[in-house]
C-alpha cells in the first residue's frame, strides 16, 4: 500500500480522506472520542503539508436517509477542538453545500461533508449505484486517503469504490492496523494468547477456526463461554446459549486437545436472576462454580478464581490479542472480569492488542489509558475479519492501486 508520503508534495492539492468517526453519543455529547483521536496523526500530517482536506465519515446506521440524530455536527466540533482549527461541516453529503464547502478550502483547511450513510448509494449492493456516488466523492479531490480502519471490511462507496477512481494511499492509522494484526497471524512472538469474549459464539466461529491454528492458548469469556460450557454437558441456567454453535464448540475443544493447544474456560462465574440490560441494573450477584449454576440464574461475568487464572495466562504471553468483554461490564459489579483481563494486558512484556469494538470502549470506560496497551484497534469487525485471514475490500483496493 502507498503511504501519504508516496503521494508527493500535497501543498494546494485536494485530498479526500475516509475516517471512522462512528463514535458513541449521549444526545449530542460524544462519550468516547478515541476514534477521532486515532485519526489525528494523518489529519495533522495532511494539514501541515498544506493539503485541502475533505473528510468522509459515517455515524450510526441512518439507512440511506437524512436523520438529524446521526449528524456529524458533534464530530466536527470535537475535531476542531482537538486540532485547534475551524473545521467546517457541509449541510449535505454530495449536494450544493458539500461542493461549495470543498471548493472553498484553502491550503491546510479541513471540512467534513455530512454522514455518508445519508446517501443510499453508500452501502448499496449495486456496484453501479455505489460507483455513481463515488464519482461525486472523487470530484472533491486529487487524491484519496483511506484512514478509517473500522470500515475497510465493507465494500462501500467511500471505502472501496472511490479508491478505484483516485490515486490512493493508506493513512498511518490503517497502515499500523494492518501491520500489527497481520503480524499476529503470520509470525507472532510466543507464547501467543488469544482472549475472546462477547455475546455470541457464532460471531467468532471463523476467528476461532483461524486462530486455533496460530495461537498457543485461547481464553474464553463473555456470553459465548456458556455455549462452551453447555458443549461440555454442564447446566448453564438461563445464561445466553447459542444452540446452533454447540457442536462447533465441541469440535474446537477436541481439535485444540489433539493439537496440544489450550482452550481456557472459567472455573467460576458471577450469576444473578434479576438483571435489566437497558437500565444497567442487577439484583444480588453470587459467585458459583461452573458446575453449580442454578437453573433460575444467568451467568453474567467470569468469577474471581477465573480472573486469576486468565490473568496468569495473559501475563505469561509474549503476544496477546483480545476481543470482547468478559461480562456485562456496563453494569457495576459485573465489570470485574473485564477489568482483570485489561489489567493483565497492561502487564504483558510483549505486544498487547485490544481488538477494537466493545473491548476498546470497555478499557476506556474502566479508566485505562490507551498508552497502557501496545495497540488498541479502531475496528472491531475489521480486526476480527483480518484475524480470520479474510481479504478486506478496503485494503485489497489499496494494494491493487500500489
Amino acid at each position: 500500500m502507498k503511504s501519504v508520503e508516496d503521494l508527493g508534495d500535497l501543498r494546494g492539492k485536494r485530498v479526500v480522506i475516509r475516517c471512522d468517526f462512528n463514535v458513541p453519543l449521549d444526545g449530542d455529547k460524544i462519550t468516547d472520542d478515541g476514534r477521532i483521536k486515532a485519526a489525528l496523526p494523518t489529519l495533522t500530517q495532511l494539514h501541515e503539508a498544506g493539503a485541502r482536506i475533505t473528510v468522509l465519515a459515517h455515524l450510526g446506521r441512518p439507512k440511506g436517509a437524512v436523520d438529524p440524530k446521526y449528524s456529524l455536527a458533534p464530530v466536527a466540533k470535537r475535531l476542531g477542538e482537538l486540532m485547534n482549527l475551524d473545521v467546517k461541516l457541509a449541510e449535505d453529503v454530495v449536494g450544493p453545500s458539500a461542493t461549495k464547502t470543498s471548493e472553498s478550502l484553502a491550503d491546510g483547511d479541513i471540512a467534513l461533508v455530512e454522514n455518508v450513510r445519508f446517501e443510499k448509494g453508500e452501502t448499496s449492493k449495486d456496484e453501479a449505484e455505489r460507483t455513481e456516488l463515488a464519482k461525486k466523492y472523487a470530484s472533491f479531490g486529487d487524491y484519496y486517503v483511506s484512514n478509517g480502519f473500522g470500515v475497510v471490511h465493507r465494500k462501500q462507496a467511500s471505502v472501496y469504490d472511490v479508491a478505484r477512481l483516485l490515486p490512493s494511499a493508506a493513512g498511518s492509522l490503517v497502515a499500523k492496523e494492518v501491520e500489527v494484526l497481520e503480524g499476529l497471524t503470520a509470525d507472532p512472538k510466543r507464547p501467543f494468547v488469544v482472549v475472546l469474549g462477547g455475546a455470541k459464539v457464532a460471531d467468532k466461529l471463523a476467528v476461532i477456526d483461524n486462530l486455533l491454528k496460530v495461537a498457543d492458548t485461547l481464553v474464553v469469556g463473555g456470553g459465548m463461554l456458556f455455549t462452551f460450557l453447555k458443549a461440555q454437558g454442564l447446566e448453564v441456567g438461563t445464561s445466553l446459549v447459542d444452540d446452533e454453535s454447540i457442536d462447533a464448540c465441541k469440535k474446537y475443544l477436541e481439535a485444540a486437545k489433539a493439537a496440544g493447544k489450550q482452550i481456557l474456560l472459567p472455573t467460576d462465574v458471577r450469576v444473578a436472576s434479576d438483571v435489566d440490560f437497558d437500565a444497567h441494573t442487577v439484583g444480588e450477584v453470587d459467585v458459583v462454580p461452573v458446575d453449580a449454576i442454578p437453573a433460575d440464574k444467568m451467568g453474567l461475568d467470569i468469577g474471581p478464581e477465573t480472573e486469576k487464572a486468565y490473568a496468569e495466562a495473559i501475563k505469561g504471553a509474549k503476544s496477546v490479542f483480545w476481543n470482547g468483554p468478559m461480562g456485562v461490564f456496563e453494569i457495576k459489579g459485573l465489570e470485574l472480569g473485564t477489568k482483570a483481563v485489561a489489567q493483565a494486558l497492561t502487564e504483558v512484556e510483549g505486544l498487547s492488542v485490544v481488538g477494537g469494538g466493545d473491548s476498546a470502549s470497555a478499557v476506556r470506560a474502566l479508566g485505562f489509558a490507551d498508552d497502557q496497551f501496545g495497540h488498541i484497534s479502531t475496528g472491531g469487525g475489521a480486526s476480527l475479519e483480518l484475524m480470520e485471514g479474510k481479504e478486506l475490500p478496503g485494503i485489497a483496493v489499496l494494494k491493487e492501486n500500489n
